[in-house]
């Protein structure tokens, strides 16, 4: 990796970015004032936006869980990793299985700054961080084929980050690049921003955020999510909301209540 000065001048503190704004909403200390600032006014008219950063994130641990446990995944490409929490995809891969092997990708310097928490693997396992962009998965793909074995089924993460390249035919050629390069077996977990839940207001709460932050968030519908997957088997319960994918009932017997990040797994028959 770069020398601390190096990742360190590449930070633009001034700049809201999704990685620190979603850390701001967690509860974390790695972010900015700028960040908070976009934060903050999203939540103003959004209020229901820290439930949506807490369920996205806990659906992460249910989905590497299912895919380790159950479906016997060993490796993960996390893409559009975020900054280092509780419960990182390795964390939870190497729980059920040590010998699992991680690679995070993520394009914000301050990530990358972070990264060692991100690299604390088991001594039977391996992790590896790359600073790279969903854009150009073919960069992804060859950093990854130092630590992730290709020939063999692979989990592609990619929670919260599809909803940040905003043309549908670019993300179209992207997921179909990644799913060429990995066999039969492999898997795909996909969480999305929709207005299904709350209409106009995750809308207005999307346009704020793009007029400052970085980068810009497409809004799209359950079923154009899903398209993008067509010909691929859905894992049950389908796409759903992600607070609701294999979740526990709450203390009543309820659901969780639903949010705006669309969400599912697929694989590749």
């Amino acid at each position: 990796m770069a020398d601390e000065s190096v990742r360190t001048d590449k930070i633009q503190s001034h700049v809201p970015h999704t990685a620190r704004i979603w850390n701001y909403w967690l509860g974390g200390k790695d972010n900015f004032a700028a960040d908070r600032e976009v934060g903050d006014r999203v939540r103003k008219i959004f209020p229901v936006v820290v439930e949506l950063a807490r369920a996205d994130r806990l659906f992460l641990g249910r989905a590497v869980r299912y895919m380790a446990a159950e479906a016997g995944i060993r490796q993960f490409l996390d893409i559009g990793t975020g900054l280092p929490s509780q419960d990182n995809t390795h964390e939870v891969a190497q729980q059920v299985a040590p010998e699992s092997r991680i690679v995070y990708v993520d394009n914000d310097p301050l990530v990358l700054v972070h990264a060692r928490a991100l690299l604390t693997s088991s001594a039977e396992g391996a992790t590896d961080y790359i600073e790279a962009d969903l854009h150009d998965p073919d960069t992804i793909l060859r950093e990854a084929a130092k630590t992730l074995d290709f020939s063999q089924p692979v989990a592609i993460m990619l929670l919260g980050v599809m909803h940040f390249i905003s043309d549908d035919d670019e993300l179209q050629r992207i997921i179909d690049r990644l799913l060429a390069a990995v066999p039969s077996g492999s898997y795909v977990a996909v969480a999305n921003t929709t207005t299904a839940v709350n209409g106009e207001a995750t809308a207005e709460a999307v346009r704020v955020w793009n007029l400052d932050a970085q980068p810009k968030l497409k809004l799209r519908t359950p079923e154009r999510i899903a398209e993008f997957f067509d010909g691929l088997e859905v894992v049950e319960p389908g796409w759903v909301s992600c607070s609701r994918w294999r979740a526990e009932p709450e203390y009543d017997g309820s659901l969780p209540v639903e949010v705006d990040q669309w969400c599912g797994i697929v694989r590749k028959p």
